[in-house]
């Protein structure tokens, strides 16, 4: 059950926290495009989309984010 957690895509829909679980790259890559959110609160709560907006990321530029997510996945 572990690996399949592990396998799962990433999308602008995954709470913050569990990017990171997915993918512990993922917080780097989200440092390198400004969302902080990684030790807040809110990162149990609140989606990479909505973390992103908060900190004024647009559309492309999470959709950008997300990719390089899945990618680093695969490294």
């Amino acid at each position: 059950m572990e690996k399949m957690t592990k396998m799962a895509k990433i999308n602008k829909d995954t709470l913050i926290g569990e990017a990171i679980e997915k993918n512990p790259k993922a917080a780097e890559i989200m440092f390198s495009y400004g969302l902080y959110c990684i030790g807040c609160g809110g990162a149990s709560m609140e989606s990479i989309e909505q973390g992103a907006k908060m900190h004024g990321i647009s559309d492309e530029k999470i959709e950008e984010m997300v990719k390089k997510m899945n990618e680093a996945k695969n490294e």
